[in-house]
């Protein structure tokens, strides 16, 4: 069995505003933003631990799906995986 993919809510808040953003011009591309985001991180379940690390906070990771970075922590002892924020990777790095 997988590990169960928990969202933070910053997490969906970072997702609600990037796909916000994008259907101001294309609602449909940001639909399938999102639905990308979201489909992303089911990877996740089976290999936590597939992102690097990010070597600012120990125990977290990074995954990437361009231009978003995915910031998580894998808790595989625990059997889930924290999604903690999206992140699109042409801003400063989020505070974590």
């Amino acid at each position: 069995m997988g590990c169960k993919i928990i969202f933070a809510p910053q997490a969906i808040a970072d997702l609600a505003e990037a796909v916000r953003y994008i259907a101001e011009d294309d609602p449909e591309a940001a639909v399938r933003v999102g639905n990308a985001l979201i489909d992303r991180v089911a990877i996740l379940e089976n290999f936590p631990l597939l992102g690097s690390p990010y070597p600012k906070r120990p125990g977290i990771r990074r995954l990437v799906s361009r231009p978003y970075v995915i910031y998580y922590r894998p808790r595989v002892e625990e059997g889930c995986v924290d999604i903690l924020r999206y992140w699109h990777g042409a801003r400063r790095e989020p505070e974590i």
